[in-house]
């Protein structure tokens, strides 16, 4: 079996064999609910490296991948998880569309056999479309270990088409999963349904030999008068059952789409609560007869979720959590520093060296390694903390935590005009803004999704911590941890607090109900860690390698430069442009110009602040412990304090994110006015926060 994958909208690109014209074509679509191992089962088959974790809304799109099996060149295609066919969220629209389409020659069904009540109803809204359907049973391995069993002779009988046992993570059971695919594409009609039904009805046809969901007989004879409507005025329409169910429920979308006359006898209201209880009622019975020894063994998340999801102490939890994470990615993370700091020190010895005995020009000297080596050295030497806090959130995401991190604070987020899973964004910002912004599509409400795309920049990314590491190693050396921890703290409170303004003055009250998988505890999965890890690895090394390398490079240059050409830094561009933002900066405690000149760099990535740093101070080798205490004794001289540094890191966390994250706001509202005002407001705020802070401290210290 060969693969090829191709992930849309800026996903890694992984390809493999080249495909054989010759062989025919089919497309199979993965959907089920959010986080039933649909991405994990995509990338067992595909090669692909997409991002797996343990919590819902992992998926904000559909990717597409390709493989040849079967005789057949498989076309793949990973949708966002989805509840239902009844769309609200972006994604689910995405997933909803696509089902729909002609695109579609088999339907996978992912179900968590874990959670078999909740996935079956999707489940049952997708074999009313009249598409083939193939149901893959994944995660049966939790199954067994909590002493259940599922007849799996018996499902497919009730359900009418084949479900398959696999395990995504173990990868088992994918080739007959795909043979099963292979073989079931033409089938239209389900398979051979056995109910356990009278046989006789009250309607012109015998449903329980057409269709698994067989509804009551008054909702039967209404959807049949719905659907001999349908068939008069649009006899051309592929399925007339589903489009009276929607019709009955009042799909918005289908209603535009095919109105039809003289129906308000049959519908007087919408039906759609009624369908949803007797489709629940199916699956109570389904559970009844396909699953034994449901209750033998308690689920030990329950008991772990007794104090994780607590009213009182999920919070408390949350912080000792994060601030565990942190103390290992400063204490564990130091301990190896040391040892890239060396590497980095001999590099620019060595370039040093090896240039000067080949005759070099002291300014091509001064640029590899002042420039070069200073800057992007610089950003390296911090990698093993970065590697730290990234394996920490990957074990959290993995285990099933982060969703009941969204849980607890949802009392919060409501008080706050918004729902708990609005909070999923925002602690996604901790990785990386850009899919945090992403993340945000979840979200029903168009109001909601602006809200947060606006208030989550202000969760403190990885790229800041370079940041904090500096700062806070060179003034608050026996205290960094605490300090750069306050910075996450004090993100989290911005931006609740600016979404409580922004609630105070809107005019739109609402309520917000929370519908959120809690899914269970599991030992994180040393492959989706790796692949987690190691992308976010791959990310930050590219743009040492790209942005900041370049950024170094620039920086160099505008600070040699000058109107008088190569000279002293103090009268390049550099500095005259330094010098003439120092005004907006100096009543926040930031009046230095080689410092607003690295936050104007820094808006490029965050950690071009650091490169730059180490640029701007004469190339100042910020690896070396004894190197950085001299210049914080040379800064402290010059007036720079605790508290200008603490107002430094405070700023960094709060002002403008950074261009990629620009771009990504700008893709998803589709507004450059709205992009604007975003970067506005968090200049906004991050200016009179640090003046307040730098204000007040300057007084009491």
């Amino acid at each position: 079996m060969t693969s090829e994958v191709k992930i849309k909208a800026g996903q890694p690109q992984v390809q493999k064999a080249p495909v054989k014209a010759e062989k025919k074509e089919m497309t199979v679509a993965f959907i089920g609910n959010p986080n039933c191992g649909k991405t994990t089962l995509f990338n067992a088959y595909t090669g692909a490296n997409l991002k797996v974790a343990n919590w819902p809304g992992v998926t904000v799109e559909k990717v597409e991948g390709a493989i040849n099996a079967h005789g057949y060149h498989i076309h793949l295609v990973d949708l966002p998880g989805t509840y239902s066919l009844t769309s609200y969220t972006m994604e689910e629209q995405v997933s909803r569309n696509f089902i729909l389409s002609d695109d579609v020659d088999v339907i996978v069904d992912v179900i968590d056999a874990s959670a078999l009540e909740r996935n079956l109803y999707l489940t049952l809204q997708l074999l009313e479309l009249g598409k083939p359907v193939v149901v893959a049973l994944n995660m049966m391995d939790i199954v067994e270990k909590r002493g259940m069993e599922i007849d799996l002779h018996r499902l497919p009988e009730m359900l009418g088409v084949p479900v398959i046992p696999v395990s995504a993570l173990k990868r088992r059971g994918l080739s007959v999963l795909l043979h099963a695919a292979v073989h079931h594409k033409d089938h239209v009609h389900p398979d051979r349904l056995i109910h356990n039904h009278s046989d006789h009805t009250h309607h012109q046809h015998n449903h329980h030999s057409e269709f698994a969901m067989v509804y009551s007989d008054a909702m039967e004879d209404r959807i049949d008068a719905v659907r001999q409507l349908l068939h008069d005025k649009y006899p051309d329409l592929y399925n007339h059952r589903w489009h009276a169910l929607k019709l009955i429920e009042r799909d918005p979308e289908i209603t535009a789409k095919y109105p039809v006359d003289d129906v308000h006898h049959v519908l007087d209201r919408s039906y759609e609560t009624d369908i949803i209880t007797e489709k629940y009622a199916f699956i109570e019975e389904i559970i009844h007869e396909v699953v034994v020894n449901q209750a033998s063994k308690a689920a030990a998340t329950d008991s772990v979720d007794r104090y994780l999801t607590d009213k009182w102490l999920g919070i408390p939890i949350f912080l000792a959590i994060m601030a565990i994470v942190f103390f290992l990615t400063f204490f564990i993370g130091d301990m190896v520093q040391d040892s890239f700091q060396g590497s980095i020190d001999t590099l620019s010895a060595l370039a040093e060296g090896g240039l000067t005995s080949l005759g070099a020009d002291d300014m091509l000297i001064s640029l590899v390694c002042d420039g070069i080596i200073a800057g992007v050295g610089g950003i390296l030497t911090f990698l093993p903390n970065i590697c730290i806090l990234f394996f920490a959130l990957a074990i959290l995401e993995d285990s099933g935590y982060m969703s009941r991190v969204a849980y607890v604070m949802n009392d919060i987020m409501n008080r706050l005009g918004l729902s708990g899973r609005a909070f999923i964004p925002m602690i996604l910002g901790f990785g990386c803004s850009v899919p945090a912004i992403m993340a945000s599509r979840a979200l029903e409400d168009k109001r909601d999704r602006y809200r947060t795309m606006l208030v989550t920049p202000f969760i403190s990314c990885s790229a800041r911590l370079p940041i904090y590491i500096l700062f806070s190693g060179m003034f608050f050396p026996h205290n960094a941890m605490i300090v750069a921890y306050s910075m996450y703290l004090i993100g989290i409170v911005v931006a609740l607090a600016a979404l409580k303004a922004m609630n105070l003055f809107s005019h739109e009250k609402k309520e917000n109900d929370l519908l959120i998988e809690l899914p269970e505890y599991k030992r994180p999965s040393a492959h989706t860690v790796y692949v987690y890890v190691w992308e976010k690895i791959k990310d930050y090394l590219s743009r040492a390698g790209t942005v900041i390398f370049a950024a170094s490079i620039l920086m160099w240059f505008i600070l040699n430069f000058g109107p008088a050409g190569y000279g002293d830094m103090a009268d390049s561009f550099g500095a005259i442009i330094g010098k003439a933002i120092v005004p907006f900066f100096a009543p926040i405690g930031l009046g230095y110009w080689q410092i607003c000149l690295a936050l104007i760099a820094g808006i490029s990535a965050k950690e071009v602040v650091v490169s730059s740093f180490a640029v701007l101070f004469d190339g100042v080798n910020i690896n070396s412990p004894a190197a950085l205490a001299a210049l914080a004794s040379m800064m402290s001289q010059g007036g720079f304090t605790q508290l200008n540094a603490y107002c430094m890191m405070l700023f960094s966390l709060l002002y403008i994110p950074c261009a990629a994250t620009i771009a990504t706001i700008h893709a998803e509202s589709h507004s450059w006015k709205w992009t604007a005002f975003s970067v506005c407001f968090q200049i906004a705020v991050a200016w009179v926060l640090t003046f307040v802070v730098y204000q007040i401290g300057s007084r009491i210290f």
